[in-house]
């Protein structure tokens, strides 16, 4: 467990959810997915959830890693990590599969944190994609990413689906 003073003396964790906490993740995920509906179209089923048909695996299956961000021992947001060959094809690579921090905690360091926290605990090579349309998102991550590395980051246009989106690459050499 992992505790970070931010710089508005808030503490955060980013702290590996357990298997009984998946309702809880299911709950963040619909948050997260409300927020990313604005930007792509992502249709309600008929119980009135978006749904996240791949968060049991994270439980389940090999090389995936649910964590949940707290601020001060409250709930702030969550992370999915995954790994495997990535958007580049690239085999041995960390995919920030989904991230989102809750809206109340926005704007305070928490999503910084947590994504350095992240990076520092999985050595290697890391994929971050976000939507290009997505300017808030882009902007954080390129941010974040060269904060975390030292370095100007330089991402990759691609077309997936049918929507524009850019790729950052970089390596974390761990703690």
């Amino acid at each position: 467990m992992s505790k970070v003073r931010m710089a508005t003396s808030r503490q955060l964790e980013v702290l590996p959810a357990t298997r009984e906490q998946e309702p809880v993740m299911a709950n963040l995920l619909e948050l997260y997915a409300h927020d990313f509906s604005e930007l792509r179209r992502l249709n309600l089923r008929e119980d009135g959830r978006f749904g996240y048909e791949a968060l049991p695996l994270y439980w389940t299956e090999a090389g995936r890693y649910p964590f949940l961000i707290r601020v001060d021992g409250s709930l702030a947001g969550l992370v999915l990590v995954k790994r495997g060959p990535g958007i580049s094809k690239a085999e041995a690579v960390w995919d920030m599969a989904e991230f989102f921090v809750v809206r109340g905690c926005r704007r305070w360091g928490v999503g910084t944190q947590a994504a350095l926290e992240v990076w520092k605990r999985f050595p290697g090579v890391w994929e971050v994609r976000v939507m290009q349309k997505n300017d808030v998102a882009r902007l954080f991550w390129a941010e974040t990413i060269s904060l975390f590395t030292g370095e100007e980051s330089h991402p990759v246009a691609f077309k997936r689906g049918g929507d524009a989106w850019v790729l950052f690459s970089f390596e974390s050499r761990g703690r």
